[in-house]
């Protein structure tokens, strides 16, 4: 099995390459300036033969998409388009990573893929019109909604919270008033493989950690397994002010996911606890 990676020198592009070794099967890292998703000539010319396409380019930064609205709209709508088109005129399965941002957070419940979508801020959209150009393009095309990942090689809240730690901080401040499923991105991999392996009709699925908590709680678990008895203050998401706001509850229910592959994803503690005794 031959994949190629789009944004495959990112966080979770890195561990796919990982996880395809693991499985003896060939990765393809693709990423700028040999591919540039956004550049339909690029993509024509820098897509090589393979067996199916994961793309993980995007712009990911949420608040500076605020701002940068041009450039994010580039990479997750219209780039996602560009390389969905490719996949489907050559025959290419693809996988295109969205978020949970698609949702407003207000259901109170676990999202399923059917759900009303409504996101809050401009990167949500983005990601919601990459799903939507996606889908267009035809094809064997399966959108994945994963959310709140962390992972070895890039920016993320643990690494935020150990930076924090490391500096010698005795007190935090962290949201408390925002519940999703911290998913660790080497644990997303092996299920994007899995989800390969299976052929699951076009269409979309949730993919996420099992289990759920607030960032609170999630940087009090981080504390209690790296340095006990640092004080973290609960703050409110208005307290925060971000520039781009989040959903409060964007938990997804994984129950296709499960359904489809027979392997529920780890838990957001398991996947923790990996990532943890990986930096040691």
């Amino acid at each position: 099995m031959r994949i190629l990676i789009a944004g495959g020198r990112g966080m979770l592009g890195s561990d796919l390459v990982e996880a395809c070794a693991a499985r003896k099967w060939e990765a393809v890292p693709l990423d700028l300036p040999e591919l540039d998703i956004t550049n339909p000539a690029s993509v024509e010319s820098g897509l090589p033969a393979g067996d199916a396409v994961i793309n993980c380019a995007a712009f990911t930064r949420v608040d500076d998409a605020e701002k940068e609205r041009d450039l994010c709209w580039r990479i997750n709508a219209d780039g996602a388009g560009v390389l969905a088109r490719a996949c489907a005129a050559r025959g290419l399965p693809l996988i295109q990573l969205s978020t949970d941002y698609v949702f407003n957070g207000r259901k109170g419940s676990p999202y399923v893929e059917s759900d009303p979508v409504g996101p809050l801020s401009y990167y949500g959209a983005s990601k919601l019109e990459g799903e939507n150009q996606v889908q267009a393009a035809g094809g064997q095309a399966v959108v994945v909604r994963p959310q709140s990942l962390f992972g070895l090689k890039g920016r993320s809240f643990i690494r935020a919270i150990l930076n924090q730690i490391e500096q010698g901080k005795t007190s935090l401040r962290v949201v408390s008033d925002q519940v999703s499923s911290p998913t660790y991105t080497p644990h997303l991999a092996k299920a994007l493989l899995r989800l390969i392996e299976v052929k699951p009709p076009a269409g979309i699925i949730n993919v996420a950690a099992r289990g759920q908590c607030s960032w609170w709680e999630f940087a009090s678990a981080i504390v209690q397994r790296v340095k006990p008895g640092i004080e973290i203050a609960k703050l409110s998401a208005a307290e925060m002010n971000f520039p781009a706001p989040r959903p409060s509850f964007s938990v997804l229910d994984t129950s296709r996911f499960n359904a489809l592959t027979g392997t529920p994803m780890p838990t957001w503690e398991e996947g923790l606890d990996a990532y943890l005794a990986s930096v040691k």
